[in-house]
């Protein structure tokens, strides 16, 4: 049944869902007890429940009326004896897919060549209607910190063909690890140059730390009229999936998913605005609130190259995961929206109230706070790289004489951000690292057991990329944010472009270019380093090149 519920290689052997290698062992806590989620009629409106996909219907060859790749392929999660393999088949991409309502037969290639004269894996899956005719291949039998290049053929036709990477061995000892971080795109406020430019740079791996969609409508804030999306804010699964398609059509992210292995997690808009656990922004039932989450993790998971081990079951969905690479990084994938308590102080942009500071107040929930806190402990890797959604550094804002915080960020949950800081402080795992988004903006930040006191101990470092288009061209932020960076002197850089951050990672150093585009309101844009700041071995901390 493993392979039924991934329409995974036929005779895959990867390892049952919460077992992975390197995963979290599966917990699933909500304020809906499953039982009454089921009540509500899940599985009439589609969506997964546990054994719910078809495993008895054969699938056959499909036959195509149009090209059916046009959403392109992808591949994930690297380790180092295989990657997942990822495409959808729809000839019809922005109304349902345009797929019959059957399951079809699809081959796969992997070769050690972009010409395939050297096939080294080849087989067949299930493109499954219940999945939106996707396709996830867990490939084995690789070998280790090796390009790939990968292919789907289904009804006679070819996919594109892309790229991929797998990690280096277990145990071995690599000289650099190069990734981009990626986040924010949201395809109404602006083309995706970065993606062109990263797909050119071909890094060995890409993490995507949200906003991979933006689930709501832009009518009065339209930054490119002519990328503007026809549909409804999305709420049900087949508008989630419709949005999905509608920014994977896009050349650009093609080329992108296509260059690199990506390794991906969700923030909030790829559900709904600044939502927590099962609690959302505006009036809505937790019931209904569930069931619009489950049919957004669904289409997330549809659309992305994602292990078995993250497959959904209604609305739980287990994104956070660790992967490694020799022993020079090992990176902790985060999920700060699945399992955290609702933000403090009625959310928004204001000064702390007391449920600031309470104990209870958690980001991650207790359980994946234990699993990062476990892993970095045992960790054996040089570089500790957090892949995180939010701001974690302090950052306030004076408006009308008050010093106000941000309640979604970290800022909002200020006895959570003490464990993990004074964790660095007293475990001290090597080099911790963070890569966050969520702001639309780059900044650099030195992360201190107390940001009110300049002179405390530096535990870590954080490198907050930018969106890839939210927010239209960006600006500079002016005498506001110098006043905020005087202010707080842990903050080391802003800026305000669109772009993404091109890391490398050597025995010696981290090293961390920001990438910009002057503009992203037209096509065409061209990419400069804006800043470049290094972090060197057992020195925590960012210093500017």
């Amino acid at each position: 049944m493993q392979e039924l519920l991934a329409g995974a290689e036929v005779g895959s052997t990867a390892t049952p869902r919460g077992t992975a290698m390197n995963s979290p062992e599966t917990h699933r806590h909500h304020l809906i007890p499953r039982r009454d989620f089921l009540a509500t009629g899940c599985s009439a409106a589609g969506l997964l429940v546990l054994g719910s996909l078809s495993g008895c219907r054969g699938a056959r060859e499909p036959r195509f009326r149009s090209y059916p790749f046009t959403l392109g392929v992808g591949s994930g999660d690297p380790h180092p004896d295989g990657v997942v393999l990822w495409t959808r088949l729809a000839p019809e991409p922005r109304s349902g897919g345009g797929m019959e309502p059957e399951p079809f037969r699809v081959r796969w290639e992997i070769a050690t060549d972009e010409g395939f004269g050297g096939i080294v894996r080849d087989g067949e899956s299930t493109a499954r209607p219940e999945l939106a005719h996707s396709v996830h291949v867990e490939v084995e039998g690789l070998e280790p910190d090796r390009e790939y290049w990968y292919r789907f053929v289904a009804g006679g036709e070819v996919s594109p063909v892309g790229r991929t990477k797998t990690a280096p061995a277990l145990g071995s000892s690599p000289n650099l690890l190069s990734l981009a971080l990626v986040y924010g795109q949201n395809y109404e406020h602006g083309y995706y140059t970065a993606y062109r430019h990263v797909a050119d740079e071909g890094p060995d791996l890409m993490i995507h730390v949200g906003d991979y969609i933006y689930e709501h409508r832009f009518r009065e804030n339209l930054v490119v009229p002519e990328r503007a999306y026809d549909g409804p804010e999305s709420v049900t699964l087949e508008e989630y999936r419709d949005r999905y398609a509608f920014y994977k059509t896009d050349p650009d992210l093609q080329a992108a998913h296509a260059a690199a292995p990506w390794v991906v997690t969700s923030d909030d808009h790829e559900v709904a605005n600044n939502y927590a656990d099962a609690i959302p922004q505006y009036d809505q039932s937790p019931e209904q609130f569930l069931l619009r989450r489950a049919a957004a993790y669904q289409a997330f998971y549809e659309h992305l190259p994602l292990r078995r081990s993250s497959m959904p079951i209604g609305p739980d969905m287990l994104l956070y995961r660790r992967m490694q690479f020799g022993d020079l990084a090992e990176l902790f994938v985060l999920d700060t929206r699945q399992y955290r308590t609702d933000q403090p102080c009625g959310d928004g942009q204001k000064p702390r109230c007391e449920e600031a500071y309470e104990p209870e107040a958690t980001m991650m929930g207790p359980e994946q706070e234990r699993w990062l806190m476990g892993g970095m402990r045992a960790s054996g890797a040089r570089w500790n790289v957090l892949a995180n959604q939010v701001l974690i550094a302090q950052l306030s804002r004076v408006i009308e004489g008050e010093r106000t915080f941000s309640m979604d960020k970290w800022d909002g949950y200020v006895a959570a951000r003490s464990r993990l800081l004074d964790f660095f402080a007293t475990e001290r795992p090597s080099n911790p690292v963070v890569l966050s988004g969520d702001i639309h903006s780059n900044w650099v930040a030195d992360l201190k057991t107390d940001f009110d006191d300049p002179s405390s101990a530096t535990v870590a470092t954080e490198f907050v990329g930018t969106s890839i288009s939210s927010g239209g061209d960006g600006r500079d932020g002016g005498e506001f944010i110098q006043a905020m960076r005087e202010e707080q002197p842990h903050i080391k850089f802003y800026n305000g472009q669109r772009g993404y951050l091109r890391c490398a990672a050597t025995p010696e150093r981290w090293t961390t270019d920001f990438r910009v585009v002057p503009y992203v309101s037209r096509p065409g844009a061209p990419v400069e380093t804006r800043a470049t700041f290094v972090v060197e071995d057992g020195h925590p901390g960012a210093q500017p090149v």
